[in-house]
């Protein structure tokens, strides 16, 4: 049996001397499959002694971050997830002090000290905002791994520099982690630090190893003996078992679902009956297919026979129908739903009726710059909703995108995508293999860097030439690049030498887009679409552009003069 995610977690919270205890503390276990897609949470906030709503603050911040961050999407890396929550929170504190009467008085407001911690695969993901504070115990001693957000005015005062809901917007100080069997974080508040010891925890958590709240309540107790004259809360967290990282408990599929075999037409499979055979390749076999009980037309997508045995391509075909499912786009292929039970392991989506966009390049081997603009502006809306999920397409290429009969451009294949919140559970899905088409792969593939959205901009930004030029920016030479130096030796071919009719400023606009350093490219997919139909001027104004096209009628007013002076001199003479 695999091993699951394990942690043991003791907490207690006091009001010491105080009338109120304004510290607020939680923590979340969720049932799989979101204890491997998002993990375990905990969380600890203080409220600041000079508001008397800073208690109202705290319990905000603690149940918001439990709450909230169950409902980011699984795809989301745990650093977006947690610190969009976080914001969010403060974002609100913020606006609630200022509709109060404290408006003007944020220490009187809805201000609290925040940390976080999410144990999720085998990382701990740590987040903090003022002076609580999370350590690790190594054996006997204490290692602090938060820095307090505080200035210091003199030797015995100082004030938070940094809160939630002190200020409208805030930086969540982050930090990632490996774990180990064994290991233990506290989690505490500045009424319990300053007045324990590391020896002290080692002994409590030592004396009472079975029972992590006890511990908890016998360090408290000590830090009040110690004089503490603050709220107390501790959480004590232990890493028992570490999972394996497998997919299958981070996609929820069970990887026991027998493989189906080869289809024919006219073929009842689970529920389908199979019309045709679309396509077939190395990697998959795509079938036409009805749904008889809904008589919905779908495709039917199962694994290549000749890959079968391959762990790794079973996974990321697994995931394709998870990704269709978290995505919501018209430009991206939409998953099939069904209700019954699954009994062989196969994707099912929406049919498109159409053609791929190389079978339309074929059919329009001349297109209009609009038709281009048109077709590549809907493939980077498909492409921008990856990436708000935190997923890189990794193999976009004309064979990947549907045209369907009313002119809509689809991106149809995500077997190769990087979903950035999938990796940090199972990182056997992320290797070194480059899973996208070699003659659309940005440059860095080659070097074994990871891809960003830039990457996927370099693959939309060789089709845009391709649709405009028939070829490739730099011919094959992308796929013979191995170092640094070989992408940097990359030369671009111009457009306009296929096309001369094509305005420079295109051209410098796909130039822009394929660029061999990524850094060099545009920063947002919509900055290259912006620029495809709007004239930059920083294009217009390069030294390579002749005058006629930087300013048309500076030219002809220019020439006309000429001329003019030659009729002038030819009368004379």
């Amino acid at each position: 049996m695999k091993k699951q995610l394990k942690i043991t977690i003791g907490q207690h919270s006091d009001k010491g001397r105080k009338d109120l205890n304004q510290d607020f503390h939680g923590a979340l276990f969720p049932e799989q499959p979101a204890l491997s897609q998002k993990g375990i949470a905990i969380a600890l906030a203080d409220g600041i002694s000079s508001s008397n709503v800073s208690q109202v603050a705290a319990e905000m911040a603690v149940k918001s971050f439990l709450t909230d961050y169950y409902c980011t999407s699984e795809s989301w890396t745990v650093k977006t997830s947690g610190q969009s929550v976080i914001k969010a929170t403060n974002s609100w504190l913020y606006s609630q002090t200022h509709r109060s009467e404290h408006a003007y008085d944020i220490e009187k407001g809805y201000v609290c000290t925040f940390c976080a911690m999410v144990v999720k695969g085998r990382a701990a993901h740590l987040f903090h905002i003022g002076d609580s504070r999370i350590y690790r115990l190594l054996g006997s001693s204490l290692e602090q791994l938060t820095t307090d957000h505080i200035l210091q005015i003199s030797s015995d005062q100082s004030v938070l520099s940094k809160a939630l809901g002190m200020s409208p917007r805030t930086d969540i100080d982050y930090q990632k982690l490996p774990l180990k069997r064994g290991d233990i974080y506290i989690l505490a508040t500045d009424g319990v630090y300053e007045h324990i010891t590391a020896a002290d925890l080692t002994n409590a958590i030592n004396s009472h190893g079975d029972n992590l709240n006890e511990a908890a309540k016998s360090i408290i107790n000590q830090a009040y003996e110690q004089d503490s004259n603050d709220n107390l809360t501790i959480q004590i967290i232990r890493i028992d078992e570490l999972p394996e990282g497998d997919a299958a408990d981070v996609l929820g599929e069970a990887t026991e679902l027998p493989l189906p075999p080869l289809l024919e037409p006219r073929a009842e499979f689970d529920g389908y009956k199979i019309i045709r055979q679309l396509h077939a390749s190395h990697r998959s076999h795509i079938y036409l297919a009805t749904d008889l009980e809904t008589e919905e037309t779908i495709t039917l997508k199962i694994p290549s026979i000749d890959l079968r045995s391959e762990q790794t391509f079973l996974k990321h075909f697994m995931m394709e129908e998870w990704i269709a499912r978290r995505l919501n786009s018209p430009h991206v292929l939409k998953a099939h739903q069904p209700k019954r039970k699954r009994n062989y392991l196969y994707v099912t989506t929406e049919f498109v009726e159409g053609q791929t966009l190389t079978q339309w390049m074929i059919d329009n081997p001349t297109p209009k710059l609009e038709q281009v603009r048109d077709i590549i502006e809907q493939i980077a809306i498909g492409l921008r909703a990856f990436h708000r999920m935190e997923m890189l397409h990794q193999d976009l290429r004309p064979e990947n995108i549907m045209i369907d009969s009313k002119g809509t451009a689809k991106i149809i294949d995500l077997g190769s995508t990087r979903v950035a919140g999938v990796v940090e559970t199972a990182p056997n899905l992320d290797n070194d293999e480059i899973l996208g088409t070699i003659q659309y792969s940005a440059p860095e593939y080659f070097t074994g860097e990871i891809g960003t959205p830039r990457s996927d901009q370099f693959s939309l930004g060789v089709i845009a030439y391709q649709m405009f030029t028939g070829k490739l920016p730099y011919g094959r030479e992308v796929s013979k690049v191995r170092t640094k130096s070989d992408q940097r030796q990359l030369r671009y071919i111009p457009a306009r030498e296929t096309v001369p009719e094509l305005p420079i400023w295109i051209d410098a606009t796909l130039k822009k887009s394929v660029h061999p350093d990524p850094w060099s490219r545009y920063e947002a997919l919509s900055e290259f679409i912006y620029d495809l139909r709007n004239p930059n001027k920083n294009f217009l104004a390069t030294s390579h552009t002749s005058l006629k096209e930087r300013n048309p009628l500076l030219f002809w007013k220019g020439l006309s003069f000429i001329l003019f002076c030659i009729i002038i001199v030819l009368l004379i003479i």
